[in-house]
């Protein structure tokens, strides 16, 4: 089959097209044909070897951790899908080196959903790995209706599907992005914040008392201590970058950290399709390449700028 893949950690030139073998179809396994691979930061940091001492890595390394396709097999003790089905997936395994930048993938059941019915797969391959960190790491900041949340990349793809979320729950949301995603962070119903901007003196405008609960998607260190006297005594803060560290201010006006680290779950994944399906959560596609040009879309992705979700297109 072919697949994107590398042999060594390093820069995007290291991403080949390969002729590898198909997955072993294990007994809780469905090896799907891939229509489409949604590509991540995850993604371009594995190919760093930014990940090496979190997971055993065999090479040659297929990267890549959502799917969109259809099953071609499924395993003896599979009981959910059959083949022809048509699923999507966030195919994360207790090891990294048979990814999804494939034309077939091993998915794990449990993992997998059925694909959505109001848009195609290559656009539902944008969902899996971004929605559900989104989904998760609101879960872990216990929000309720009425609050108001920070959050910081908010025009990303775990970001767009954030604020969204956010805004269904009755939330109001202050987002961080470029000046030029001002009207895209409005159009999914959050206050836009100019990132290059006076960040502080933005959120007080409009959330003079601070704010319940603030997300790091992309910030980093530098954006929670911008964040700390933004928040009201008691306020929870989680990121999926690393822990975030409040400091001695936080730690006296008890603030909640929290990590969040994403995992696979195919009935979550389920009710976001379905909210999908409903038309009360869009799926923010920036745009898509095809997969002998996996190169050029890590390079999009480390450059910056990307609304949305970008998406490898991989079979019919």
């Amino acid at each position: 089959m072919r697949a994107a893949a590398i042999t060594e950690f390093g820069g995007p030139e290291n991403i080949q097209i390969m002729d590898l073998p198909r997955p072993l179809l294990g007994p809780d396994i469905i090896v799907v044909r891939a229509v489409a691979a949604g590509v991540n930061p995850a993604d371009w940091k594995i190919r760093e070897g930014r990940m090496a001492k979190r997971y055993p890595h065999y090479f040659p390394l297929v990267l890549g951790w959502d799917v969109a396709g259809v099953v071609e097999e499924v395993g003896p003790a599979v009981t959910s899908f059959r083949p022809g089905d048509e699923i999507c997936a966030y195919a994360r395994k207790f090891c990294i080196g048979h990814g999804t930048y494939a034309e077939y993938v091993a998915v794990v059941e449990e993992s997998a959903a059925p694909a959505p019915t109001s848009i195609d797969l290559v656009t539902a391959a944008a969902m899996p790995l971004a929605s559900l960190t989104a989904a998760q790491a609101i879960y872990s900041l216990e929000v309720i209706s009425g609050e108001t949340v920070l959050v910081h990349g908010g025009a990303g793809g775990v970001g767009s599907f954030s604020v969204q979320l956010l805004v269904d729950m009755g939330v109001t949301v202050l987002a961080t992005g470029s000046p030029e995603n001002a009207e895209y962070l409005r159009s999914l119903g959050a206050v836009p914040i100019d990132r290059m901007g006076d960040i502080v003196r933005q959120v007080q405008a409009v959330a003079s008392e601070g704010v319940d609960a603030v997300m790091d998607l992309a910030g980093g260190p530098d954006a929670v201590q911008t964040s700390v006297p933004l928040m009201k005594d008691g306020a929870r803060v989680c990121s999926i970058l690393q822990t975030p560290d409040l400091g001695e201010e936080g730690e006296n006006r008890g603030l909640k950290a929290r990590y969040v680290f994403v995992r696979p779950y195919g009935a979550q994944l389920g009710d976001l399709i379905a909210k999908v399906d409903a038309g009360s959560l869009g799926v923010p596609l920036h745009g898509t390449f095809p997969l002998e040009q996996a190169a050029q879309a890590h390079r999009t992705l480390q450059a910056g700028g990307v609304r949305g979700k970008i998406v490898l297109t991989i079979g019919e």
